[in-house]
Formats: structure tokens, sequence, C-alpha cells
């Protein structure tokens, strides 16, 4: 019996983007995605949802000891910040003149880039 391979959802959240995050201890926090991880559908964002990690002492921290770290949060708990009004907007899709697909801020009907 073969295994059946899950097909990986594409998400509108990409690296780099400045979102804030609409659910949980972080609610209100705006930051930037630094990482996207598809296979769960979750994101780390810059400066929110951050946890503390107990580190054995090693090369790189002689002492160890108790470092702070972001966790990562459901896309869904994040929205992409539009440029242009400064708050959370939803995410679509428009052809451009060249007829590429480009994201834009369903709010202010800017391009998200």
């Amino acid at each position: 019996m073969e295994k059946k391979i899950k097909s990986q959802p594409k998400l509108k959240i990409r690296k780099g983007d400045l979102v804030q995050v609409t659910a949980g201890d972080s609610k209100g926090k705006q930051g930037k995605v630094l990482e996207v991880v598809l296979a769960t559908n979750r994101v780390i964002v810059e400066g929110a949802n951050m946890v503390s990690k107990h580190t054995k002492p090693n090369a790189a921290t002689p002492n160890g000891g108790i470092v702070k770290k972001e966790a990562s949060l459901h896309v869904s708990n994040v929205m992409v910040v539009d440029a242009k009004s400064g708050k959370p907007s939803r995410i679509g899709k428009q052809k451009n003149a060249d007829g590429k697909s480009i994201r834009i801020a369903k709010k202010s009907g800017e391009e998200i880039k």
C-alpha cells in the first residue's frame, strides 16, 4: 500500500511581510514574518509569541541559561498590514498590465510588495 502524499496549501502570507497578530497573547503586535512553515501552516513573527527556552552550555553559549525567542503562530492568527492605511487587511489577487498575478490589499487596493 502506498501512502498518499498530501499537497501543501499555498499561503497568502510570505516571508518578509509586515503582519499584525489578531489572536492570542500577542494580539495587536506587528512584526515582520521571519519564517513560513508550509507543512504545519505556521509563521514566525518578529517580536510576537515570545517563549523562554532553557539552553544547555555549549560552544556558542558557555554558560547556558534562559533564552527568549519567537515561537510559531498559526497563519489564521495573523493579517498583512496595509501599507496605505497601516491597518490589517485581507489579501486578494489581481492581474497587472503585463498579465502577471500580484497580491493586493483588499482594504485599499494597493499592491503588497
